[in-house]
């Protein structure tokens, strides 16, 4: 059974995050809680889970239109959006508003239900065309021209088994006598794949990522040799 909506994507969590909270905004939402599970089981239980918060949205117009078909509906309020971390990209969730409909049996809630459903909708689509321009943004910046792994503080151009270039290097972003730095990752899209996808990484998070390649390229080794 499905009961959300969701969209994956490449930028970071916190990034991904504020970007939510925006669209909402525009949406007419507000965000009445917000529920930071990361450090709740953190502080509670001692566990460590990935980047994870709950939103909690509300427009108060169709949330009063909402109450004055059904008084209990507020067990169902307010319409949960959830921003999560994953090995793929932050992911966004936001509750199908229909299971209001579903769980109290009123389909006269269903007018209120297909108005909120269209507008987390917009929401959701507007954070992934941000996502999509970012991506153009990007590649923008990006050097044309291909340049070899012995040209050293430029563009390094690695092409897979499965057919997919990546390209990394380094970039500034944003202007001033202290721009941000970046090392950048840039993946092209692979024959089946519409869009390829890209990261900017701070230097710590280039070690991190180094060192996690070095991890698994030793697995692979160790496997492949025994």
């Amino acid at each position: 059974m499905s009961y959300g909506t969701s969209v994956t994507l490449d930028i970071p969590f916190a990034d991904a995050a504020d970007r939510v909270r925006a669209a909402l905004k525009d949406q007419g939402f507000g965000v009445l809680t917000e529920i930071d599970v990361t450090a709740t089981m953190a502080a509670k239980l001692g566990e460590q889970i990935e980047d994870y918060i709950i939103l909690g949205a509300c427009n108060p117009p169709f949330a009063f239109q909402a109450l004055g078909i059904d008084r209990s509906i507020g067990l169902l309020l307010p319409c949960n959006v959830v921003v999560r971390a994953t090995a793929a990209g932050t992911v966004v969730e936001a509750l199908d508003p229909q299971v209001m409909v579903t769980l109290t049996g009123r389909p006269e809630l269903k007018p209120v239900a297909d108005e909120v459903a269209h507008r987390l909708a917009s929401a959701l689509a507007s954070v992934a065309s941000l996502r999509r321009q970012a991506q153009q943004r990007w590649r923008h910046a990006m050097p044309s021209r291909r340049i070899g792994a012995e040209s050293a503080g430029h563009h390094v151009s690695v092409r897979t088994t499965c057919g997919r270039e990546i390209r990394i290097g380094h970039l500034a972003l944003g202007g001033g006598s202290h721009p941000a730095q970046r090392v950048s990752l840039d993946i092209s899209a692979s024959s089946d794949t519409e869009d390829g996808t890209w990261a900017g990484l701070t230097a710590d998070e280039a070690r991190q990522l180094a060192a996690a390649l070095l991890v698994h390229a030793a697995t692979c080794e160790r496997w492949t040799y025994t």
